[in-house]
């Protein structure tokens, strides 16, 4: 992650370039939006522009997904094919990461998410995205897991496998090199 939380006029440049050529590419992913209009909000917004560009630079390649007319907010996925490289081989949470004994990883995805300025997917937001395409076929995402199932020790994660969406459950102290986290956020 990069260490300001101020993007240059160029890094500005390049993610909102970035992020309209896949705006344009994806159009099934938003049909019904403009991307002049997304572009304004994020503009008016640098510091959500700085976590879609932590999410860009983690493989996570944000998209936008939905428009809540209520709140007035562009809802971002992360939409990369596989599980964010970047983002791999970390427990769920804090508690878990320290639970382990050895080869503790660096991160875990909670905190990750927080410094980031995002959240991990709901499992119904990870089942919107599966709507979208092909997601995590060879990976899997930890998803936000309910606060009784962590209290036991566990944690929820999904994949796409077999043209279905799968949520499983590991311990939360688990990590896999093809296991990351999907994140959101509300522009």
């Amino acid at each position: 992650m990069s260490q300001s939380r101020d993007l240059s006029v160029e890094e500005k440049e390049n993610l909102l370039q970035t992020l309209q050529t896949r705006f344009e590419k994806f159009r099934k992913r938003h049909p019904l939006l403009d991307w002049a209009a997304i572009q304004a909000k994020l503009e008016a917004n640098p510091a959500k522009l700085w976590s879609l560009n932590e999410m860009e630079l983690s493989g996570g390649e944000p998209d936008v997904v939905a428009y809540d007319e209520q709140t007035d907010e562009y809802l971002f996925f992360d939409c990369s094919a596989e599980s964010p490289k970047g983002r791999r081989s970390v427990c769920y949470d804090q508690e878990g990461q320290l639970s382990r004994k050895e080869h503790q990883p660096e991160h875990n995805a909670l905190d990750l998410a927080a410094e980031m300025g995002i959240e991990l997917l709901t499992e119904n937001q990870y089942r919107e995205l599966q709507k979208l395409g092909t997601f995590d076929a060879k990976t899997s995402s930890w998803i936000q897991t309910p606060a009784a199932i962590r209290k036991l020790g566990g944690a929820l994660f999904a994949d796409f496998r077999y043209g279905h969406v799968f949520i499983y459950h590991n311990g939360a102290q688990s990590y896999y090199a093809a296991r990351a986290f999907r994140g959101s956020l509300r522009v």
